[in-house]
Parts: structure tokens; C-alpha cells; sequence
């Protein structure tokens, strides 16, 4: 789904139900590999997907790492026979989309203890263009930009969730802690001084000033 939020190419590793990288630009391969880079240690054994189709390039980089599967529109024939060198790795085709026709309607399905919650997909994201700058300088355009992917990573991030993001590659993700400050201090804990003069999403407001003054 996070890779569905971005309209540019765009890779994203998965590990135990959050995203560990997450990376946008122009080429898949390089793409994949900074998202991959993002967060090396927790890349292994992970599940990618990507928003292009794989090619020769990618599956070469996919290679070097133990995933468990592969998400992404199709891949190459040259890319399939290089993937297939890898044992018990899964290839999935999905083509999917977050914008619903105009006959449907685009549904998310959690399954819960005796059923499941069915709920309309959230398309929502934060208009940055209307946000009210807080502080006495306001944020450049490329923190804009860097803000804007954040959040639409901390979107996808078990809560309390916290996203440090720059040039349009996340730096460290803090996910699924009981106190927001906690999941602050493991993005310093992850990846210290990378952090500076980058964006920060969270995906809810500070309740106490502690985490702020951890950023």
C-alpha cells in the first residue's frame, strides 16, 4: 500500500508489518538501493516492493540481500531468471491502485478475533499548503517536500510512529511504541547525527514537550 501513495518510482522494505526504507527518485535500481540502505541490518529477510516493473538492474540488487518475497506490477523475463537463483524467494504480480473507478469503491479489510473490520481506504494526506507555519522560519520547499514524504511514510507506520526523511529516502523510523518519545530516541538511537537537517513526521500530535526536545 505505501508504495501506492507515490506517483514517481518507488521502493519500500518491509519488515514485520512496518516499513525499515523507503526510497523515491527516478531510476528503480539506485532507488531500491538507497531504500534498501535506509536500514540495512533490518533489510534481511524482509519483503520489497517496488512501483515499476522489476528489470535486469533491480533483480541484480535484489539478489545480494535474503528477502523472504518481492511485491511489484511484473518483471522481466532477464529479471526472473536472475530472481529464480534465489531459494524459496516469493514473487508476487500486483497491480494495484489506491484511486477506485467511479462504479467502486476501494476497501481495506483487517481481520479481527470472530471477523473482520471492513473500512473505506484512506486517501487522505496532510495539505501542506494550507498548514500554518508555527515558527518564525518557515520551512524551505525541499524540507516541504522531504515533510510531505514523511508523512505519507508515517502513514503506513505502526503507531506511535516517527519518520526522519531526506532528499526522498527516509533516514530512521521509530514504530509501535507506547510512548512517542521512545520511538523519537530510536531514530536517534538508529542513526544519530544522519538526522541532522532533515524532515520529521509524526503521526500524532506531542503530548509533552520531552519528545520535541529529543528532536
Amino acid at each position: 500500500g505505501l508504495c501506492l501513495e507515490f506517483s514517481e518510482p518507488a521502493a519500500v522494505v518491509v519488515k514485520h508489518n512496518n516499513p525499515c526504507g523507503v526510497a523515491t527518485g527516478t531510476q528503480l535500481a539506485e532507488t531500491y538501493r538507497r531504500a534498501r540502505e535506509a536500514d540495512a541490518t533490518s533489510a534481511f529477510g524482509g519483503i520489497v516492493a517496488v512501483k515499476r516493473e522489476v528489470d535486469e538492474a533491480l533483480a541484480k540488487l535484489l539478489v545480494e540481500t535474503f528477502l523472504e518475497c518481492v511485491v511489484a506490477p511484473g518483471y522481466t523475463a532477464a529479471a526472473r531468471e536472475i530472481l529464480a537463483t534465489k531459494k524459496n524467494l516469493r514473487l508476487v504480480a500486483a497491480h494495484g491502485t489506491w484511486a477506485p473507478s467511479t462504479e467502486e469503491t476501494a476497501w481495506s479489510i483487517r481481520t479481527i478475533a470472530g471477523g473482520a473490520l471492513v473500512q473505506t481506504v484512506d486517501h487522505g494526506m496532510v495539505d501542506l499548503a494550507q498548514a500554518k507555519v508555527a515558527t518564525k522560519r518557515a520551512p524551505t520547499d525541499a524540507e516541504r517536500r522531504d515533510l510531505a514524504f514523511a508523512w505519507r511514510v508515517a502513514k503506513h507506520v505502526k503507531s506511535n510512529a516517527i519518520v526522519f526523511a531526506k532528499d526522498g529516502v527516509t533516514l530512521a523510523i521509530g514504530a509501535g511504541q507506547m510512548s512517542r518519545v521512545d520511538s523519537v530516541r530510536i531514530c536517534e538511537r538508529k542513526a544519530g547525527g544522519k538526522l541532522e537537517g532533515a524532515a520529521v513526521a509524526s503521526d500524532a500530535f506531542f503530548p509533552f514537550r520531552d519528545g520535541v526536545d529529543v528532536l
